[in-house]
């Protein structure tokens, strides 16, 4: 009997059917007004969406062979056996503890029920999604309800078919390499997904445009992000998977369509299977795909963005937006000393700052840092007086103090390599790893755990540091393959493990300090994903130390973290010009300011030049937690003379609307940028940054800013109002 039902809220509804074969699947998904029931217009059989849970699984493979991770033979085996809904005001945070929701959503919750009699496998697909919200979040739970051992492969959290011809759409990714983050690229999707003549063949092409991501830098070479755009109608399709460790997506055609497949590690590529004995069950990673009816990539993002703040875990800091100053970035640069941190807080309080974070090297008494971390105590050589001095001195005017870690690693000459046993650390075949002069930790591990609690405990606890950089420098893959419990496992599934188990500890450990603030870095960015994001309270965008290479990243960095959470580094020093140091502060202020710098060096009209950004920026950041960002020159390349960013709150002309353009190098002095959403009448431009520049003009009829720069480099920060023509 083929069943027929409908789920969701105002701003997204699913359709779901099964056809004779008992497959659920996805028919329609999109705005209600979109989303006809689905036995209105049945497809025939060749053109049906696809099954709503796809597995790959030793002794089953594939429908249809290749590399593609759609049409397996247990997604097609998999019957429908029922479904049930809710709603509530809680969400699940990236550890996998229930937690109270801030109150402004509630969620809508489907949980589909699917079993295959033959294997015994079961699988329950929950979805949900945030009142109001056109953002639908899926993951996959699969349970051995059989009398066998079961050795999944793959197993996408999202699979979504029925989507326009390739020939509509356009296909975005992202390139995010050290030092070169968040770097946006789109092409006609036909050139990546050929038309190979289904007619004539009969069946679909065995291709598809594939990315992931490998390893345990889960952002290192691409985003684990992508979109689709239709060109004729501006609807979008933007995507996250949400894994700590490695991730795949495909985009391909099907039945003259385009279908998308979004998941974690897969064995194919990252060495990932599990073994699923009887009675046992796993859950994948979180995939969440933003819709836009219209607006393309801009209005996808701003629903992606919204509903990033809906599952992140609450924490004052994400309203509170303190100046943080760190000592590393072109300054201390690992070498922090008494002598050279105290100048350093007595100008930064000058300056503004209301966080002080003593970077890498605080713990090393031998001037070779890197080989050494893991037992996090004070260098008695860089403090005679004791590290206390220190921290007492930032307390003293007024900041909060802030100390970098790395806790994951232990260095091969740390006392830490030899006090844990070996099952405290990744190991493969029985080999204790070593990478870049470090041991990884394995955090399913109760020795590790304990090291690291006592560490954190220390720290914050006892010397009342109140910000934490914790940093991650090495990447390992494909992982381990030493299960602390089970003994052997698969590398992949070593590695997705112990990231869950990481980020259950660091939850842990906001339970018990529940005012620190943790700063996520990983050389930069190489750990910007959803699942980092939605459990702490601040993102490192790079490590870029070149001030006229940072914009392009400041500007894009939104698209991989809301601006309230995105760390932007700001290094003004004393030999720039006025225009270098309001130049390197501009890029700043539309997220979060990590200010750095040899401030204790500059004259007082130079730091006058400093106190002015942040005057400038107390006046954005009540904005930021309710921003949405928009790119009214697009998404900047490496290149562009001009990189534009957008913020804007409210609606149409409604609110406020923030811009801050870069002019770099050789380009013309003026620029046109479009703001259509500003359309039909007068604006109030206030030059925010800095102050006293002038040269913007606003054309109504034209909904275009036009903007002089006359040197380069030069940055202007602009907040538009619409007005009255009475005003």
């Amino acid at each position: 009997m083929r069943e027929t039902f409908t789920w969701g809220h105002s701003a997204l509804t699913a359709a779901f059917a099964t056809g004779p074969d008992g497959v659920l699947r996805l028919m329609r998904l999109g705005p209600p007004d979109e989303a006809a029931p689905p036995d209105e217009a049945t497809p025939p059989d060749d053109a049906a969406p696809l099954p709503v849970v796809e597995v790959l699984a030793l002794g089953y493979g594939s429908e249809w062979s290749g590399q593609r991770g759609i049409e397996t033979a247990l997604g097609a085996r998999l019957r429908y056996r029922g479904h049930r809904t809710g709603t509530d005001r809680s969400g699940t945070n990236r550890s996998g503890t229930n937690r109270a929701e801030t109150g402004e959503r509630g969620w809508h919750r489907l949980t589909l029920d699917l079993h295959d009699p033959g294997s015994g496998l079961t699988a329950e697909v929950r979805l949900s999604s945030p009142d109001g919200l056109p953002v639908l979040r899926s993951e996959v739970r699969l349970t051995n309800e059989g009398t066998d051992p079961l050795v999944v492969q793959a197993v996408p959290g999202l699979v979504l078919g029925g989507l326009p011809s390739p020939d509509a759409l356009d296909v975005h990714w992202a390139h995010n390499e050290w030092l070169a983050e968040c770097r946006w690229a789109a092409v006609p999707l036909r050139e990546r997904v050929v038309d190979m003549s289904r007619n004539a063949h009969g069946r679909d092409s065995r291709a598809a445009l594939v990315l992931g991501g490998v390893g345990s830098w889960p952002t290192d070479g691409h985003l684990p992000m992508g979109a689709l755009t239709e060109r004729a109608t501006g609807r979008a399709w933007l995507w996250q998977i949400e894994s700590p460790v490695g991730w795949r997506w495909e985009a391909g055609e099907r039945a003259h369509g385009t279908y998308v497949a979004l998941g974690g590690p897969t064995d194919a590529e990252h060495q990932w299977r599990e073994r699923l004995e009887p009675g046992t069950s796993f859950t994948t990673v979180p995939a969440a795909l933003a819709l836009a009816g219209r607006g393309g990539f801009d209005a996808a993002m701003a629903h992606l963005t919204a509903y990033r703040r809906a599952v992140r875990r609450p924490h004052p800091d994400h309203t509170a937006l303190p100046v943080v100053f760190n000592d590393y970035m072109n300054t201390l640069m690992g070498d922090p000393t008494t002598e050279r941190l105290l100048p350093l807080i007595d100008a930064a309080a000058r300056a503004g700052a209301e966080y002080f974070c003593i970077d890498a090297g605080w713990y090393d008494d031998t001037g070779a840092w890197w080989d050494g971390v893991g037992a996090w105590q004070p260098s008695t050589r860089r403090f005679p007086g004791g590290l206390q001095v220190v921290l007492d001195r930032i307390r003293s005017l007024g900041m909060v103090p802030g100390l970098w870690l790395e806790p994951e690693v232990v260095g091969v000459r740390s006392p830490v390599a030899a006090e844990l046993p070996d099952d405290a650390f990744f190991q493969r075949d029985g080999v204790r790893l070593t990478e870049d002069g470090r041991h990884h930790l394995d955090l399913r591990h109760p020795a590790a755990r304990r090291h690291l609690d006592t560490a954190i405990d220390r720290i914050v606890g006892d010397w009342g540091v109140g910000y934490l950089k914790l940093d991650y420098n090495i990447s390992i893959a494909p992982g381990t393959d030493w299960d602390p419990e089970h003994g052997h496992a698969a590398p992949g599934a070593g590695l997705l493990a112990h990231a869950r188990a990481y980020q259950r500890w660091l939850a842990a450990v906001l339970d018990r300090h529940p005012a620190l603030v943790i700063e996520n870095c990983a050389s930069g960015g190489m750990r910007m994903d959803g699942s980092s994001l939605a459990l702490t309270q601040l993102q490192s965008t790079s490590d870029q130390q070149d001030p006229l290479r940072y914009p392009p990243i400041a500007a894009a960095a939104p698209t991989a973290v809301p601006p309230e959470q995105g760390a932007v580094w700001a290094y003004p020093q004393p030999g720039f010009t006025d225009d270098e140091i309001r130049f390197t502060l501009t890029g700043a202020l539309l997220g979060r300011v990590h200010l750095s710098g040899h401030l204790d060096r500059m004259t007082p009209a130079q730091l006058d030049l400093v106190r002015d950004a942040l005057a400038a920026y107390r006046q954005v950041r009540p904005d930021l937690p309710s921003a949405v960002p928009f790119w009214p020159l697009g998404l900047p390349g490496w290149e562009d003379a001009w990189v534009a960013l957008g913020l804007r709150t409210g609606g149409g002309r409604s609110g406020r609307t923030y811009v801050a353009l870069w002019r770099r190098g050789d380009a013309a002095p003026e620029r046109t940028v479009p703001l259509p959403h500003l359309a039909g009448g007068a604006l109030r431009i206030d030059h925010l940054h800095p102050a006293a520049a002038s040269g913007a003009t606003w054309s109504p009829e034209r909904a275009e800013l036009t903007v002089a720069l006359p040197h380069a480099p030069a940055a202007l920060l602009l907040r538009l109002t619409a007005v009255d023509e009475d005003d």
